[in-house]
């Protein structure tokens, strides 16, 4: 049973930064893709960063060069998403997911098999 936890959300003001953390458990390594979605009421989950076994990293352009996607130096059962320069358009629920293939621009969320619960980022003026 893979089980995703989220942690790191927070309240910020705006041009401030967060730094979310998903640790993974109950995963069998290989080929795979982890990502960071987020939602506020009313809209669909939005994929904001992706990074698959081999390293390799898709954001989407809302926060490109000020999000950072990767995996915790030693301990790759753990997501990180570095947030700087943090707008208002922000704030939403995070969520961590996890799919059994590589990344794909686009996928969205049905390439996913596994989904934390999320953690608030408030994001104020």
């Amino acid at each position: 049973q893979v089980q995703l936890e989220e942690s790191g959300g927070g309240s910020v003001q705006a041009g401030g930064s967060l730094e979310l953390s998903c640790r993974a458990s109950g995963y069998r390594y290989g080929r795979h893709c982890m990502a960071w979605f987020r939602q506020t009421p009313g809209k669909e989950r939005e994929e904001v960063a992706s990074i698959d076994s081999d390293g390799v990293t898709i954001y989407a352009d809302s926060v490109k060069g000020r999000f950072n996607i990767s995996k915790k130096p030693g301990d790759r059962d753990t997501l990180l998403l570095q947030m700087s320069s943090l707008k208002p358009e922000d704030s939403a629920m995070y969520y961590c997911a996890v799919s059994h293939k590589y990344c794909e621009v686009g996928a969205g969320q049905d390439l996913y098999n596994y989904w934390g619960q999320g953690t608030q980022v408030t994001v104020s003026t």
